[in-house]
């Protein structure tokens, strides 16, 4: 965006560096700034020659953000971010907010590419994700045998709690590294393996890295995890009738499902452990399998899923609209159909799973309605027959599918 847009809000990326290792660039910005927002520790890095009006940023800080930065516009507003503000910096939220026409981002290397040039580690490969506000369950989607992860912590006790998690998972031969003040006077780095992870809290501006090594768990991203990969009660899409069910929902990054009549949460949890921006919503009548699908969303690193406890309709109407609806129970339930089905975004899709009778005959008939695809799945797994193998068949699976 130009520079010379009265109402623009800039965004100074700062470090631990603080003013000293910032550019001239970015130096001007906060000279010439009438109000300058920012943390109390970023706002402390400022020297007494920036004569800017000082407002610390609310907590908590999306509620009053918006208010506080159009309260200032046009009055010369910078806002001060750690790092590259619009890498899991505010710099995101204030485009988000107010439009990128807006907003002036003057970015500082971000303490993952800090992290990373300190430990040689090269960023294309090494996946970056960010607890500052997420539930610490979100580092187990990322484990698997050779792989990097640089976790942004929320503060001084997040490296125990990652060490903890990673060792819980099967990963406590993982080597854990804490990468605190980065960039500044008091840097520090402190390294130790997860299951023996005794270092006491640190500075709480800090970066975790993971490396996995060689050992440990493999779970991939493909859809079609073992059903023991799941705590549930027999209502679960089993591995093979997963697979493809999830291949004709056909996950986008970004796109958010309904998986309506959850189960054990199988569906909901494997489409958004396609890609971490995908989002879904289980939603479930049973208590029981509500606390079930909580805990295979934790356990499989998708904590995020969200929760909707009750019965298809009536639950759905104040849902956001889905780009995606699976119906794996309930499709004879009088409107739940109708309902998921009038709920798409354009160009959405719906799957909807039948092994009775009673649900078969629903979606034939939604099907000689509506068209679609009319699949018919029949899976038989070898298992023992005294001393020798044979063929145990699953109940047949029907899969409609419409994209209306």
């Amino acid at each position: 965006m130009s520079a010379d847009n009265p109402s623009a809000v800039t965004v100074v990326g700062i470090g631990a560096g603080g003013w000293s290792e910032l550019g001239g660039t970015s130096r001007g910005a906060l000279s010439s700034a009438r109000v300058i927002m920012g943390s109390d520790r970023q706002l402390a890095l400022l020297p007494p020659s920036v004569t800017a009006r000082r407002v610390p940023l609310p907590s908590p800080l999306l509620p009053a953000l918006g208010a506080l930065v159009e309260e200032h516009a046009g009055t010369g507003l910078a806002v001060l971010a750690s790092g590259d503000p619009l890498f899991h910096g505010i710099g995101a939220t204030l485009v988000r907010l107010v439009g990128a026409d807006r907003v002036r981002v003057l970015p500082h290397p971000s303490s993952a590419a800090l992290a990373a040039a300190r430990l040689g580690w090269p960023l294309a490969t090494t996946e970056v994700l960010s607890l500052v506000t997420a539930d610490p369950a979100l580092v187990r989607r990322a484990l698997n045998p050779g792989r990097r992860l640089l976790v942004l912590a929320r503060d001084a006790s997040t490296a125990g709690t990652v060490a903890a998690t990673v060792t819980a998972a099967g990963y406590g031969s993982a080597l854990l590294t804490v990468l605190e003040q980065l960039g500044g006077p008091a840097e520090r780095i402190r390294s130790g393996v997860a299951r023996s992870w005794d270092h006491p809290p640190g500075d709480p501006l800090n970066v975790i890295a993971v490396d996995c090594g060689p050992d440990g768990p493999s779970t991939s991203l493909v859809p079609g995890l073992a059903d023991t990969a799941y705590e549930n009660d027999g209502q679960l899409t089993k591995r093979e009738v997963r697979a493809v069910t999830l291949s004709v929902l056909a996950p986008v990054p970004g796109e958010l499902l309904w998986d309506v009549g959850a189960g054990s949460g199988s569906i909901g949890i494997e489409w958004m452990r396609s890609h971490p921006s995908c989002r879904a919503v289980a939603v479930e009548s049973s208590p029981a399998r509500i606390d079930s699908i909580r805990a295979n969303a934790a356990t499989l690193g998708v904590p995020g899923l969200h929760l909707v406890s009750g019965r298809a309709p009536e639950v759905l109407a104040d849902l956001p609209a889905p780009d995606a609806v699976f119906i794996g129970g309930g499709v004879t339930r009088d409107g739940v159909l109708d309902a998921c089905l009038a709920a798409l975004r354009p160009g959405g899709r719906l799957v909807a799973n039948a092994v009775t009778v009673e649900s078969e005959a629903v979606l034939a008939a939604a099907y000689a309605k509506r068209g679609g695809e009319l699949i018919r799945l029949s899976v038989s797994r070898g298992s023992p027959v005294g001393g020798f193998t044979g063929w145990r068949t699953m109940m047949p699976v029907t899969i409609w599918s419409v994209t209306p």
